[in-house]
């Protein structure tokens, strides 16, 4: 029964009726689904508002202030908690002076930009992949698959870091969604493949055959509202696991180059104070393990709702 609400009902049933209006009532029963929402649209209107929210605090993210640092102690934060006033709300980076808060915004809005960027290219390629491979099957599903197969076969993070490593004069944002999206599509891939291989059997697709509807449209009308449910789950599952590649490439010093800000490139530049200045490490990397906390608890909660099957494999 659950794990059929999302077959053929869901194909023909609106959105806010039916089983979706089951899991929608069981996801506001979760308070860990409540919070994680919280924090998600906290940080994603971060992101979007980051000229306007650096420009409230008075320094943007490249603006150098030497009035809040010690020169004769090694460029230290002038104050207590990293330098934390009323002109610098979460204080200011050692040595250079510029203000942390302007910085964790921009942070987040090309962290974010990135990992949205780069699920879509996932979630898509991965979708039309799957329902390709499921519902044509034979010499079409054997080449999908075993392309599936040689891309996770690939030590991706090691082949992204040599990447990154020699393309040097390009878009590193464009190139960094590129390559996250290019090494992660065969997962959902083949989630959304098994989904097909069951609805496609199912009735009402029998129906639309003998109906003398064509491919396109049994796909699109038929067999992509049925894998809904798991690609919407996998989803928020696939966007930490973007922002934690981001963060870890730009940690490399393969990522994200100065001066644009990143929470990766922050986190790697605040170790080296992280004894003397330890909010300059506090503040990016809170930032990041919340991100990545809030969806990933949002996943696990969608997925468990929506795609009860997967969550017990």
């Amino acid at each position: 029964m659950a794990t059929t609400s999302l077959s053929a009902p869901a194909a023909t049933a609106p959105a806010g009726s039916g089983p979706w209006r089951l899991a929608l009532r069981e996801l506001r029963r979760r308070t860990s689904v409540k919070v994680s929402l919280v924090v998600v649209a906290l940080f994603a209107l971060m992101a979007v508002a980051a000229p306007l929210l650096s420009r409230l605090g008075g320094w943007s993210p490249e603006e150098f202030d030497k009035n809040a640092v010690d020169p004769y102690l090694g460029g230290q934060p002038i104050g207590p908690l990293g330098g934390v006033s009323a002109d610098h709300w979460l204080g200011v980076e050692p040595v250079t002076g510029r203000d942390l808060f302007a910085r964790v915004v921009h942070g987040a809005q090309v962290s974010l930009l990135i990992a949205f960027a780069a699920t879509a290219i996932i979630v898509i390629t991965g979708t039309a992949a799957g329902i390709a491979a499921g519902y044509f099957g034979r010499r079409t599903d054997t080449v999908l698959s075993r392309l599936m197969d040689l891309t996770m076969s690939f030590p991706s993070l090691i082949f992204m870091i040599a990447m990154m490593s020699v393309a040097r004069d390009v878009n590193r944002i464009a190139l960094m969604t590129a390559v996250i999206g290019l090494f992660g599509w065969p997962g959902i891939a083949r989630v959304v493949r098994g989904q097909t291989l069951s609805l496609k059997h199912h009735e009402y697709v029998d129906a639309a055959r003998v109906g003398a509807s064509g491919p396109w449209r049994i796909l699109t009308r038929d067999i992509l509202p049925g894998t809904a449910g798991p690609v919407i789950a996998y989803t928020t599952l696939i966007i930490p696991g973007t922002i934690a590649t981001e963060a870890a490439l730009s940690y490399l010093g393969v990522g994200v180059r100065p001066p644009t800000p990143s929470w990766g490139q922050m986190i790697a530049e605040s170790v080296a104070f992280y004894d003397t200045d330890p909010m300059y490490f506090v503040v990016p990397s809170t930032c990041l393990f919340l991100t990545v906390l809030a969806f990933t608890l949002l996943g696990d909660a969608l997925r468990d709702v929506l795609d009860p099957r997967g969550s017990r494999t």
